[in-house]
Parts: structure tokens; C-alpha cells; sequence
């Protein structure tokens, strides 16, 4: 279930861009020979690109899906900094902590939540709890707290690299389906050529424009998920070098403490 919202954007992607490219693309209205869909209307641009072929659509839903996940991880990553700017806060929680107000300081992770403020606020709750265990010596204490600390990381980064593989993935199968349409496309042209014995300007033309389209289309989609894919992994890299600054100051922070 946890995959459920994926496997719905890649439906409907597809779904909607085999509607689009037979049904608005595929208008009889946008060729001159009507139903059968082989000779568009000059300056169509609709009508031109429906002459690349069934894998027009497969590109386009590409596209679809990697902007989606633009979207999803924008909002995602978003959400995971939390409600301030995690400098701000770390600044306010990090006073906090010196003046030995742990409430308080949990109470502003709470506030906060996001990725940080929840591995914060794990690593500080787990303190409260040994901090007046008398069975635990000052190593068992921050060992403790160091686990929480771990564990809370390797519950919340999985959370900011989600989806990243599948920009990764539409950036490197997109060329690929739009070579394997550019081939397509010439196969067909030289076919017609083979079949007629003579130059048709027609076929040919057809077969030329359903290779350059699906070119097009797949440098476009890669482009699009490239750019992205680079972009979201520089940021949650970013953001985790921040986590581990921030568990590493309170850290510091905690031992001095607990071994005055």
C-alpha cells in the first residue's frame, strides 16, 4: 500500500496520455485524409506529432510522471524542514539546551516537526528517560541517546530520498524509448522505399517525422528528469549534512552535561 499513490500516478499518466494522443492528436480534423490519420494538415502541430507513432504517448506519460514527482518531492522535502527555517530553529533549540530547559526544548521540536525536528526530539526524549537512571554510567547514557538518534535518522531519510529512483529511472529509459522510436521511424521509412521501388515523398517524410518526434520526446523527458533527479539529491544532501550537524551539536551539548 505504501507504493498505492506511485502505482496511481503511473496509471493515470498513461491513461491520460493515450486519450490525449488519440483522441486530440488523432482528430481526423488535424489530417487531411481524415479517418485514416497518415497525412496532416500542414502547420498541424497536433496532427505532425500523431505521425510519430504509438510511442509519442509512451514519452508523453514520461513526462507526466517525472513532473509529478517534481511536484511530490518539492512538497515533500518541504514538509521535511519543518515549519521554520531550520537554521532559526536551531539556533532557539540549541539555547534551550545549554539553559538545561529540555521541556521546552522538546515542546519546540514538537512545534517544529519535519525530518529534524523529529530526530531531535527522539534523541532528547530518550535522555529524559536515562538521565536519572542510576544503573547507566555517563557512556550508557549518550550510547542511548545516540541510538534513538540513529534510528530516528534511518526512519526519516529514507522518507527524503523516496521517488528519487524514479526520476532516475524515467531519466535514463526516456532516451532509450525515444531511440527505439527514432529507429522504429526509419525502419519504416526505408521500408516504404523497399516496398515501392521509388522515393515517396510521403512515407518517407512519415517515417523521418516519427523518428525526429520520438528523439525529441525522449531528450525532452530525460531533460525534465535529469535536472530534477540532480536538484532533489543536492538538497536532501544538504538537508541530511544539516541533521547530523544538529545531532552532533546536542551531542556535545548532552556530554558535557552528563559528565559534570
Amino acid at each position: 500500500m505504501r507504493n498505492l499513490f506511485n502505482i496511481v500516478v503511473i496509471a493515470l499518466a498513461l491513461l491520460v496520455s493515450f486519450a490525449f494522443y488519440h483522441f486530440v492528436m488523432g482528430n481526423p480534423a488535424n489530417f487531411k485524409d481524415g479517418e485514416r490519420r497518415r497525412e496532416p494538415i500542414p502547420g498541424n502541430v497536433l496532427g505532425t506529432v500523431y505521425t510519430g507513432g504509438p510511442l509519442v504517448a509512451v514519452l508523453i506519460a514520461l513526462s507526466l510522471i517525472s513532473i509529478t514527482f517534481v511536484f511530490e518531492r518539492t512538497f515533500s522535502i518541504r514538509k521535511a524542514r519543518g515549519r521554520r527555517p531550520p537554521e532559526e530553529f536551531l539556533q532557539e533549540f540549541q539555547k534551550l539546551l545549554e539553559q538545561g530547559n529540555f521541556e521546552a526544548a522538546i515542546t519546540l521540536c514538537s512545534e517544529q516537526s519535519g525530518s529534524l525536528g523529529n530526530i531531535l526530539r527522539a534523541g532528547l526524549q530518550r535522555y529524559r528517560q536515562v538521565e536519572k537512571d542510576s544503573s547507566l554510567d555517563a557512556e550508557r547514557k549518550l550510547a542511548e541517546v545516540q541510538r534513538a538518534l540513529d534510528e530516528a535518522m534511518n526512519l526519516e531519510t529514507p522518507l527524503l530520498e523516496k521517488n528519487l529512483v524514479i526520476l532516475s529511472t524515467i531519466a535514463s529509459i526516456s532516451t532509450l524509448v525515444g531511440l527505439l522510436g527514432t529507429t522504429i521511424g526509419m525502419i519504416r521509412a526505408f521500408m516504404a522505399l523497399g516496398l515501392t521501388g521509388a522515393v515517396s515523398a510521403q512515407q518517407l517524410s512519415i517515417g523521418i517525422a516519427e523518428a525526429l518526434y520520438n528523439t525529441a520526446g525522449g531528450l525532452a523527458a530525460a531533460i525534465i528528469s535529469i535536472v530534477a533527479y540532480n536538484f532533489f539529491t543536492t538538497k536532501v544532501d544538504n538537508f541530511v549534512y544539516t541533521i547530523d550537524e544538529a545531532t552532533l551539536s546536542m551531542m556535545e551539548i548532552l556530554t558535557v552535561r552528563v559528565k559534570q
